[in-house]
């Protein structure tokens, strides 16, 4: 069976493209080279540059660091792997194709409802781990580390984010929203899911990709919300073949966060934040409804889909 379906997979891609090597293997050989790269290289060459205090740095020169870390740490290799392995294919692999404005309509539809259920599940979540902290003490210990790493992303993204002109929140949604939309959605749905596409089961190339792209974020408590967050950017890019939609879902999701933050402060950084019973309840039941409400969603995008292209 397994045979069959490899089989399958290998006929499938030999016959669109010619690989210079397997695409399951570039995928992660991808995956490993840009981790390395953004996170180590890039990390080392910020602390070159900037120190260990971040309070003394020069923010926009943080900010230019960010955007050049992202389009040479994460696009260029997504291109140039793409050239490498795939040839004269890249257009497919990275999904170059010009969406309808219907399906980019109904795709932020999907969000918006996305958007507050994950939102009710950070809360339903904070909930169990604040239960099993009190309860088991290594659950408290490991919560202490990862309320550390979350303060910690909490002060660096201040940072960056906080604005004192209209200019400079240009140029924030530049360097939070609009680079990282590109240059993380050619590489995570463009480059890794659709070589994984060609090595197993959609579902499971979209899964996996999904995760890799949460772990790169090294956000403890947010890891199964930018999971679910990055299947949903997944299954847009599935189902459009254009890396435009979630682009651009990308970038409203990160332009949200900001308008977020401009409003509430630091605390809509936080992850970390304290649930009470009776607001569990509260955030149990818009969980579920919410939950709910987006199954139908992708049941109805499924079935009628072709209405939009």
């Amino acid at each position: 069976m397994n045979n069959n379906s490899n089989s399958e997979n290998n006929d499938n891609y030999e016959a669109e493209i010619n690989p210079t090597m397997h695409p399951g293997k570039a995928a992660i050989y991808g995956l490993i080279i840009v981790f390395f790269l953004f996170q180590f290289g890039g990390g080392l060459l910020f602390l070159i540059i900037f120190g260990g205090d971040l309070t003394k740095a020069n923010v926009n020169a943080m900010r230019l660091f960010n955007v050049a870390g992202q389009i040479l740490f994460i696009l260029a290799p997504a291109i140039i792997l793409a050239k490498l392995v795939y040839v004269d294919k890249i257009s497919p692999i990275l999904r170059i194709k010009l969406p309808t404005i219907k399906e980019i309509a109904i795709f932020i539809v999907g969000l918006v409802i996305l958007i507050p259920l994950l939102q009710s599940f950070i809360y339903v979540q904070n909930y169990i781990i604040q239960q099993l902290a009190e309860a088991i003490p290594l659950f408290q210990y490991l919560k202490e580390i990862a309320d550390s790493l979350d303060k910690l992303m909490e002060s660096s993204y201040g940072i960056i984010l906080n604005a004192n002109s209209i200019f400079e929140m240009i140029f924030v949604i530049l360097v939070v929203s609009i680079t990282p939309a590109i240059c993380e959605e050619v590489f995570f749905r463009g480059f890794t899911q659709k070589s994984l596409e060609y090595s197993m089961k959609p579902l499971w190339a979209i899964l996996l990709t999904s995760f890799a792209f949460a772990l790169y974020h090294f956000n403890p408590y947010g890891l199964i919300a930018l999971t679910l967050l990055a299947m949903y950017l997944g299954f847009a890019a599935f189902q459009s073949k254009s890396i435009l939609i979630p682009i651009i879902l990308h970038f409203i999701n990160n332009f949200i966060s900001i308008v977020s933050y401009y409003i509430w402060g630091n605390d809509e950084l936080m992850n970390t934040a304290i649930v009470k019973p009776d607001e569990f309840t509260v955030h149990i039941f818009s969980l579920i409804l919410l939950t709910a409400l987006f199954f139908l969603f992708l049941f109805y995008l499924k079935k009628s889909y072709y209405k939009f292209q």
